[in-house]
């Protein structure tokens, strides 16, 4: 079975592919900032509709609105045209990340067979050296706390220290602690890997052999009491997360040979261009840069940018790398590549999704699609219903998507996710074509638009109102 496949989780912002011939046809038209299926998105229509909303006046953002608005355009035109992009071929290429996840699950657990976790006999001895830890505590919280408070306070946390005992320990911390996630289980904090603590309370918990407690300790949340479980009190905890921990070294050990086998060797200065890709993954879609080599051939930036295309926004993966030394990302590469050789050997394996499996993969896509039109209003039999020409159910359908744009940025709707896979697909199909020139122009008009409302709102007028499209006005 597959595991749960979240389609938002596959939605982010992708590079649209347009025609050559799209592109000439915008270098004429210098105040266009975007085209999908026929229609544009002026300067002046842009910086207003940013300008006049409390969105904050940036890049990301800009260019947020305007892959939505090519994207709902092009979903529009497809429900004209009752497209429901269901052609296998279109599908499958569309849900590539969703397909490879299932191949590299099942290569992954046909090879994980081989793989042998600790038994449960090497336990103890991974729990006393300290691989594995647990421990309960008594938590004083001491944040805000001037130091004549804290000084009381660790008084008190000291006049505890005398009275706890093993025998005692969880009663004490469930009257006592003010950690309200671990009081009502006797101050136990579970299972837990090195690293996974505050060092200092890391520190003093080691310190301790299984059945010890520790002496008041300070960490940035206050004074605590600590005591490291005897192993027989937490053995199957630690059982399984001992297995847990063997069986990541396992897979580690694993992937390092697949390194070596493929001769996977990332260049020397791929650094910069690491970032540049993860800052604007669309302008590097045909950058053949090469980042790696190994013996399936040249890992480019563009294989980066398509990778990336998979990742969900809220992963932070922009503000991660830029946040990242340089050292980091030659593994920040390598990964996706070990991706792609895992794969490899699935496809060698001839391990992929069964029929069933497909079979949900493509109505996952389809369904997307449907709930992107029933959230924009412009469901093919609504607009059957509505409007009897194509033609007027095209000037509805690019109607209502512009009623709907303004509505979201003015905070009056939900946002509507059309999801990578989707957004691929139509951009494949349908004519579409983004400026960033010029959308760098109206971001510029949009901050002078920002100041005027602002202004006109200080001194106590009415705001400038988005031009807003007639309201499903077709005749029939």
């Amino acid at each position: 079975m597959i595991k749960k496949l979240s389609v938002a989780s596959l939605a982010l912002t992708v590079a649209f592919t347009a025609c050559d011939s799209l592109k000439d046809a915008m270098s004429a038209h210098v105040d266009v900032a975007a085209k999908a299926a026929g229609q544009e998105l002026t300067i002046t229509r842009l910086s207003t509709l940013i300008g006049n909303s409390q969105a904050p006046l940036n890049k990301d953002v800009i260019n947020a609105v305007v892959d939505a608005w090519v994207d709902y355009h092009l979903a529009a035109q497809a429900a004209v045209e009752n497209d429901s992009l269901k052609d296998p071929k279109v599908v499958d290429k569309a849900m590539w990340a969703v397909i490879d996840n299932v191949k590299a699950k099942k290569w992954y657990d046909l090879v994980s067979k081989q793989w042998h976790a600790p038994d449960s006999t090497a336990a103890e001895g991974i729990y006393n050296n300290g691989q594995v830890l647990a421990a309960s505590h008594i938590l004083l919280l001491t944040k805000g706390m001037d130091q004549t408070a804290k000084a009381a306070l660790k008084k008190k946390a000291d006049a505890l220290r005398a009275q706890v005992t093993t025998a005692n320990f969880a009663a004490m911390a469930k009257k006592n602690s003010q950690d309200s996630g671990s009081m009502a289980r006797g101050g136990s904090l579970g299972t837990f890997p090195r690293g996974a603590m505050v060092p200092q309370f890391e520190a003093a918990l080691l310190a301790l052999k299984p059945g010890d407690i520790s002496p008041v300790i300070e960490t940035q949340f206050g004074y605590h009491i600590i005591r490291r479980p005897l192993f027989s009190e937490v053995r199957a905890d630690i059982i399984r997360a001992s297995q847990s921990v063997g069986m990541q070294a396992a897979e580690s050990t694993y992937l390092a040979n697949l390194d070596r086998a493929s001769k996977l060797e990332t260049k020397p200065s791929l650094a910069p261009v690491v970032r540049a890709v993860v800052e604007d993954p669309p302008g590097h879609k045909s950058d053949k840069t090469v980042l790696a080599t190994t013996t399936l051939g040249d890992f480019t930036a563009a294989d980066l940018a398509r990778w990336l295309t998979t990742i969900p926004p809220q992963a932070g993966i922009k503000e991660r790398v830029k946040a990242a030394p340089d050292s980091l990302l030659p593994m920040f590469v390598k990964n996706f590549i070990r991706n792609e050789l895992v794969v490899h050997a699935a496809d060698s394996a001839k391990l992929g999704p069964d029929s069933a499996q497909i079979v949900q993969i493509r109505a996952l896509f389809t369904n997307s699609l449907v709930t992107a039109w029933t959230a924009l209003n412009v469901d093919p039999k609504n607009l059957a219903t509505a409007a009897k020409s194509k033609s007027d159910r095209e000037k509805l359908a690019h109607q209502r998507v512009e009623g709907y744009v303004t509505n979201l940025l003015a905070q009056k709707a939900q946002y509507v996710d059309v999801t990578q896979p989707v957004e691929f697909a139509l951009r494949e199909k349908y004519d579409n074509g983004i400026k960033s020139d010029a959308v760098n122009r109206a971001l510029l008009q949009a901050a002078t638009v920002r100041l005027h409302a602002d202004s006109t709102k200080a001194a106590g007028q009415p705001p400038t109102v988005v031009p807003v499209p007639k309201k499903d006005t077709v005749k029939h």
